[in-house]
């Protein structure tokens, strides 16, 4: 079957009926902030709420999140909703107020300084404060009162996202056992052996279980939850179905790659605007007759960006016939910078690019250009479709939709992808050049074959990525969560 918008409407009006639809996350799709023309609406840079908007747009519901923007409070109505997208309004936003102290320590606190790298394999040492874990509680609390109350008498699926909401799904259970649950974990889960030293380790794995699904982007990590949840708690785990008993119930674990909307990212690549705009771009007189090469992320320490220059430094040590001719453009906003170690992983990227560039600078040229902003989709694919290759060099990533846009985005069929062997889509996209990123004569060596692959070797490698981004889209995502979900009423 070929998943498109259309088939999904077709399986959701199918499987969920008159059952209402909610999906829960931090983040929200749309924010509302003050501009110089009055209220604007923008998109966060979020590769979750980027992939689940399209899904949304297409099963209608509600989408319960943290309404962070500044201006958000006006758009709500008495009951704090507002229809989104603005331009095409087809679902309904519900915006959940935290407050600062709850966001300091809900958000920044146990899940970013806590579970995030907990979670992934960075060598960053999670913090888990008791006060941090207490607010956590609350604000799940807070989100499940609020799915209640949207829910009200009427039956539901309700969708979460992610590890902000590791103890929702137990509480929503606890007071409605007959909504049907999925979560969807958006990053890795870790070993048994990482994972037990979390203080509050049983008190997650219980609340996850509260779920009837639990997805992950690929089998590897739901074996890591179900060989933690066999060590940790006295509850009977089927590795042949994937799930686990307990109390009478049952909580399916599965695999489920999330991936992007292919046609809408292709028909936008294709627009006379991006045409006109890559013709714009490659007369700089900093990339004029040079080969281009990107990278596109959050300043975050799982995303190998300090790799990544000293793989350029290395490459220009390597091979000197191309000093003066690559160029590295690094796109991105900040992340996360009340953390302390996300302030000093941004000092460590920006220090290491003007390390690199006084040691390779010329008249004209320097190896590494940084752009520290968030771009809109219209502005990363006018990078996509004008690079040479494109580096996605994550330390460890649940997925990374970064790689997939690029291919997406790539209907000349031409340019290269550097990918990390430690992301979810290396599974999907082999035909990417794979890298180690610690590894850095080795990352340094794939620059330069990605640079030197000829045309027809470029055209068939990216043909074939192409094809499985298109057939593994985000609506086929979609419908297998909800095929899985519609089998547990």
């Amino acid at each position: 079957m070929s998943w498109t918008k259309e088939s999904l409407k077709d399986v959701v009006r199918d499987k969920i009926g008159t059952h209402k639809f909610l999906v829960v996350s931090n983040r929200e799709p749309y924010i509302h902030t003050y501009g110089d023309n009055g209220i604007q609406c923008m998109t966060p840079a979020s590769g979750m709420t980027v992939a689940l908007d399209p899904v949304m747009r297409a099963c209608g519901g509600t989408w319960l999140a943290h309404g962070s923007g500044e201006a958000d409070r006006e758009m709500v109505d008495e009951h704090d909703h507002v229809q989104v997208p603005p331009d095409n309004p087809s679902y309904t936003l519900r915006r959940i107020w935290l407050t600062k102290e709850e966001e300091d320590r809900f958000y920044y606190g146990y899940s970013n300084e806590g579970l995030w790298p907990l979670c992934h394999i960075v060598h960053v040492r999670p913090i888990f404060r008791e006060s941090d874990w207490e607010v956590y509680k609350s604000v799940n609390e807070k989100f499940a009162a609020a799915v209640i109350e949207e829910i009200g008498d009427d039956q539901g699926f309700v969708f979460i996202q992610d590890y902000h909401f590791a103890l929702l799904s137990k509480m929503i259970k606890e007071r409605r056992p007959d909504i049907v649950v999925a979560q969807f974990w958006h990053i890795p889960w870790p070993n048994p052996e990482s994972f037990r030293v979390c203080p509050q380790a049983e008190e997650l794995l219980w609340g996850l279980l509260g779920n009837d699904i639990l997805g992950f982007h690929v089998r590897y990590h739901g074996m890591n939850f179900l060989d933690s949840v066999d060590r940790f708690l006295e509850v009977r785990v089927d590795r042949e179905r994937l799930s686990v008993f307990k109390g009478g119930r049952e909580t399916l674990v599965r695999p489920f790659p999330i991936s992007i909307d292919y046609d809408m990212v292709e028909a936008k690549a294709r627009s006379e605007d991006i045409e006109r705009r890559i013709s714009l771009l490659k007369m700089d007189f900093r990339l004029r007759n040079r080969f281009l090469g990107i990278g596109v992320d959050r300043m975050d320490y799982t995303k190998g960006i300090v790799e990544r220059f000293n793989a350029i430094d290395r490459f220009l040590e390597k091979y000197p016939e191309y000093i003066g001719k690559f160029v590295f453009l690094q796109l991105g906003p900040l992340s996360r910078i009340h953390i302390p170690k996300y302030r000093a992983y941004n000092d460590e990227i920006y220090g290491r690019m003007l390390d690199i560039n006084e040691k390779w600078k010329k008249k004209d040229w320097q190896p590494i250009l940084l752009h520290k902003k968030h771009l809109g989709l219209d502005d990363l694919l006018l990078y996509y479709r004008a690079a040479d290759l494109c580096i996605v060099s994550s330390i460890h990533d649940g997925m990374n939709l970064v790689a997939k846009e690029f291919v997406a985005s790539r209907i000349d069929e031409r340019g290269t992808l550097i990918l990390s062997k430690f992301t979810g889509s290396s599974r999907e996209l082999e035909q990417a050049i794979l890298v180690n990123p610690i590894a850095t004569d080795q990352f340094a060596d794939a620059i330069k074959q990605a640079i030197e692959m000829p045309p027809d070797q470029q055209t068939e490698r990216m043909r074939r990525m192409r094809e499985s981004v298109k057939e593994n889209n985000v609506y086929r995502w979609a419908g297998k969560i909800v095929n899985e979900m519609k089998r547990l009423m």
